[in-house]
């Protein structure tokens, strides 16, 4: 199946939906998201990798927000960062419109803070990888995560594994905006540092504190 272009949703949304199903309902579909500090720093940090700005060396080129949209997967964006790279000698890269040679393509994603337990961001950069390829017609077998807090990229493999995740996950996505239907609050850690809790309020709403509930205690015959 090919979707449309006025189907595609947004890429950062595999990242939103696989740490959280709420929240990322809260922001496709019922439009809302809140500022905080985190979130406001991490806008900073991206100001160069949005800027569009193209740098060039003897045997890399880096670009930067470059647009990305896949049919396959539904989905449409930007990439952080985008290295070129001269391929090993014997190796085969992809030749790209505009540039002359053949080139390995390495996408980087930056990420405010420090990776993460779950593989949500890892398939954001796969999601991205994914478009590059149906796009250009590469082959892409890895990119890197740059966490700002600890100043340093970690390398992600496109395994099969990590594929197959980040295809569920832009199914899942298409579902979740198609039922229109937010999700319960989970009430965990993950809570802690989110900048719409005091809009979703997981205390209140992860299911254990009911209306029906509240009615029922309050209408309790006394012994």
């Amino acid at each position: 199946m090919l979707f449309k272009e006025e189907d595609l949703l947004p890429l950062s949304a595999i990242q939103h939906l696989l740490f959280c199903e709420r929240q990322c309902a809260f922001n496709l579909i019922e439009q809302i998201w809140s500022e905080s500090l985190l979130t406001a720093q991490g806008r900073a940090e991206h100001r160069k990798v949005d800027s569009g700005i193209v740098e060039s060396r003897a045997d890399l080129r880096i670009l930067r927000g470059l647009a990305l949209r896949s049919q396959l997967l539904g989905l449409s964006g930007k990439a952080d960062v985008v290295e070129l790279r001269t391929p090993e000698p014997g190796a085969r890269g992809t030749f790209l419109p505009g540039i002359a040679g053949e080139w390995v393509l390495f996408p980087i994603e930056y990420k405010h803070g420090r990776p993460k337990n779950n593989f949500c961001d890892q398939a954001q950069l796969c999601a991205q990888a994914i478009c590059l390829e149906e796009m250009l017609g590469a082959t892409i077998n890895s990119g890197a995560l740059f966490y700002q807090a600890i100043r340093r990229r970690q390398p992600v493999e496109f395994g099969l594994e990590l594929r197959k995740l980040t295809e569920n996950a832009a199914a899942r996505l298409h579902e979740l905006y198609h039922l229109g239907i937010t999700p319960p609050a989970v009430n965990d850690k993950r809570c802690k540092n989110c900048s719409i809790k005091h809009l979703c309020l997981p205390d209140r709403t992860d299911g254990r504190h009911s209306a029906s509930k509240y009615i029922q205690a309050s209408i309790r015959p006394e012994a």
